[in-house]
């Protein structure tokens, strides 16, 4: 499991994800404070474990990562509102950039996880078409 790419930006993904959970946004305000930020972050979370941990479904692998980098895109793109909408006021701290860092290791990882399935499902090919010859 611990040998692929794809389960290394997984779980690099699910880390900066989950560090949300521990920073600020800006100022004192935190990104666990505001509930709507704090339901995406718990989902988020529960689906980078989720596609961490089901390495043997590829299919459903695939599809969890890809949900997941959907909501963190969404995710980024409403901390981008807060910031435009807020003015210069309050100065964002680095951590508001954790998930557009997560969308990308979640897409490449989507991407590695898909080009094992295809590799598994050529070679599955091929092997049955050696036992249907002899």
């Amino acid at each position: 499991m611990w040998q692929r790419v794809q389960t290394l930006y997984l779980a690099l993904a699910t880390a900066l994800v989950a560090a949300m959970f521990f920073c600020d946004k800006a100022g004192e305000i935190s990104f666990i404070s505001y509930w709507p930020y704090l339901i995406l972050l718990i989902l988020i979370t529960a689906l980078n474990l989720l596609a961490l941990t089901t390495w043997k479904f590829r299919v459903f692998q695939v599809r969890t990562a890809v949900l997941s980098a959907l909501l963190t895109l969404a995710l980024q793109a409403w901390l981008v509102v807060d910031f435009v909408v807020t003015g210069n006021d309050p100065l964002f701290h680095v951590p508001a950039l954790f998930p557009i860092a997560a969308v990308i290791l979640d897409i490449m990882a989507a991407r590695a996880i898909w080009a094992d399935e295809l590799m598994v499902r050529s070679s599955s090919r091929l092997r049955s078409s050696k036992r249907s010859k002899h």
